[in-house]
């Protein structure tokens, strides 16, 4: 049964995106369609999830070629997981846009590329052929690029260059690791290449491939020192694209590295330091680049990349209890990154700017939205029982049971970074006295919106922080989830076994 499910995701994204192109310039209809269509993957993904933790994984071969042959799609616990979520945040993404982006990028066919983003994420989440996983990162990186650039504002296009340059820069280096990987061992199937890659002697070159994989992952998961690029896009798109940006683009890239680094280059003294000093590094850049940031979207870029570095040292010290806290964080960071810029974009639209020293009084003028906008900003911050709280702990258990105490100490490092940038945006932006008068004129605020329109634009931001809420306070439930994906990744046999049939 669950190996009929596998495609769903992929194929329902994919009709969704066919039925909007057909609809072009009838927004009303384009708009129902995105968001039912997006109610009913959900329903999908959740579908799968629940079939894959009851029964295990599974594994489905396009056009009945065996593997390591054919092109193979798995659905482990991990990935599941990571095809909800990104479900959960396409429908969110999909309402907000619906009555937030204006009519004129609607029209040039916004809502159709988003769906083909979303199917190229769940494409890459769900195969099993690393060079199938090349494919759709292409997919993904050319809907993303048309997305970034719709509009064609200066500063998008600006934006857009580096966005573009530096991701195309990462597939021609995976494609070249992927040429290696082929003219070692005659096969791109992860599962069949986990087994031979350890039997290579030579493992100098084995580490070559390995550098080759984690720079060309690097540079679209955003670590030090390849994360430039994001803090000088990420900001330049409407609200809606920063937030699927934001939540899911650079979680495929950390994806990829937990996939490859725990399938095909495991055990390896040489590949773990790497990780945790690049892990170490990345949260300390990010922590400091936000620092200086007064832009509200360019803060929450580089915190951005200061919480990647969460996920890539627990990747690197390799145990279960941190390799569950990074589960545990991807899980949250996605939900809360995504409503991040809903906050950014909510912000933007009642005050006319996103620019913190122009900004304050947003309690005293809207006090309700203020409370509703606390919760993704204090999960990000962890306050307890919050869901930011619960992975940090499992990390610093982790880097103790490793006895990693710079890993510990920059852990701790860029809890209070998060913490005192939040609590400086809090106050410069809620508490601060502010200038009720609009900033900008010509410019559609949120009071000029309809009251129906109000509420849609409302509706994902109170979903995701739900979600969040739940993640926080059912932490029992979703620390249950990533020590099984942690068991998952630390035992490998299971899913080659599935595969292969063997």
């Amino acid at each position: 049964m669950t190996e009929q499910l596998i495609l769903l995701p992929i194929l329902t994204q994919a009709l969704i995106a066919v039925f909007l192109l057909f609809c072009w310039g009838k927004l009303r209809v384009q708009q129902l369609i995105s968001i039912l269509g997006s109610t009913l993957n959900l329903a999908f993904a959740g579908w799968l999830f629940i079939s894959v933790w009851q029964n295990g994984i599974a594994s489905v071969q396009s056009g009945n070629w065996e593997a390591p042959f054919g092109i193979t799609f798995v659905a482990d616990t991990l990935s599941v997981t990571l095809v909800l979520l990104t479900a959960i945040s396409g429908l969110a993404v999909s309402i907000f846009a619906s009555v937030t982006v204006v009519a004129a990028r609607l029209r040039f066919g916004f809502l159709p590329i988003l769906h083909f983003l979303l199917m190229g994420l769940c494409g890459g989440f769900l195969t099993g052929d690393i060079f199938n996983l090349y494919v759709w990162f292409e997919i993904i990186i050319i809907s993303s690029f048309v997305l970034i650039t719709l509009g064609s504002e200066k500063q998008q296009l600006e934006g857009s260059v580096k966005y573009f340059a530096l991701n195309m820069l990462a597939s021609i280096i995976f494609l070249t690791a992927l040429a290696i990987l082929y003219g070692l061992f005659g096969t791109l199937n992860m599962a069949d290449l986990s087994g031979r890659i350890a039997q290579v002697e030579n493992r100098s070159l084995v580490h070559v491939c390995a550098l080759f994989f984690f720079v060309g992952f690097g540079i679209k998961s955003a670590v030090f020192p390849l994360y430039f690029w994001l803090p000088d896009s990420y900001h330049t798109p409407p609200s809606a694209v920063s937030a699927i940006f934001s939540g899911l683009l650079t979680k495929v890239g950390v994806y990829a590295l937990i996939r490859v680094f725990t399938l095909l280059f495991t055990d390896d003294v040489f590949i773990d330091t790497v990780l945790l000093g690049v892990g170490v590094l990345t949260i300390f850049s990010g922590g400091i680049g936000s620092l200086v940031q007064t832009n509200i979207r360019k803060v929450f870029s580089y915190l951005i990349i200061c919480h990647i570095g969460f996920m890539i040292a627990g990747l690197g010290l390799f145990n279960k209890l941190a390799l569950a806290g990074m589960m545990f964080y991807l899980i949250h960071d996605i939900l809360v990154k995504t409503n991040l810029f809903f906050v950014s974009g909510l912000i933007y639209k009642i005050k006319g700017s996103d620019d913190m020293r122009v900004l304050g009084g947003m309690y005293k003028s809207n006090p309700m939205i203020s409370l509703l906008l606390a919760v993704p900003l204090f999960s990000l911050v962890g306050i307890p029982p919050l869901s930011g709280f619960w992975p940090k702990i499992s990390l610093i258990l982790g880097a103790l049971e490793s006895e990693n105490f710079l890993v510990l100490g920059m852990l701790l490092f860029g809890s209070f970074i998060t913490l005192f940038i939040i609590a400086r945006l809090w106050a410069k932006v809620f508490w601060k006295p502010g200038d009720q008068l609009k900033i900008r004129k010509d410019f559609e605020y949120f009071s000029d919106y309809s009251q129906t329109r109000k509420v849609f634009v409302l509706i994902p931001v109170i979903m995701l922080a739900a979600v969040s809420i739940y993640v926080g306070f059912g932490a029992e439930h979703i620390n249950t989830l990533a020590e099984r994906v942690a068991g998952e990744l630390l035992d490998t046999k299971p899913y080659i076994q599935t595969v292969l049939g063997k």
